[in-house]
């Protein structure tokens, strides 16, 4: 049984900074790149950036890049999001989700998906 559970989300201030974790199990993590995406109230889940299955390759939607920052510990089974200089615009729901082997950008594309962690940012 795969489980993907993430970890870290609450209340920050614009400017602030976050952490999330995602902790998988049930799943040889190294054979799997990680994604985060995030769906706010009234909108539609969208990508917010993946790394790659040994960290050599990360991508970022333009909203997010230089402010968000994706990494890994395959020895951990475990992904992280690093949230800094938040905005009220960041405000969502994150979910992690893995794919098997590739990178992608799509939704549809990942295998499997946590349960998400709400993320707050006040202005």
């Amino acid at each position: 049984q795969v489980q993907l559970v993430e970890s870290g989300g609450g209340l920050a201030q614009a400017g602030g900074s976050l952490r999330l974790s995602c902790a998988a199990s049930g799943l040889t993590f190294s054979n799997y790149a990680m994604g985060w995406f995030r769906q706010a109230p009234g909108k539609e889940r969208e990508f917010v950036g993946y790394i790659s299955r040994y960290g050599d390759s990360t991508h970022y939607t333009d909203s997010v890049k230089g402010r968000f920052t994706i990494s890994r510990d395959n020895a951990k089974n475990t992904v992280y999001l690093q949230m800094n200089s938040l905005k009220p615009e960041d405000t969502a729901v994150y979910y992690c989700a893995a794919r098997f082997l590739i990178i992608g950008t799509m939704g549809a594309q990942y295998n499997y998906w946590g349960q998400g962690t709400q993320v707050t940012v006040s202005s």
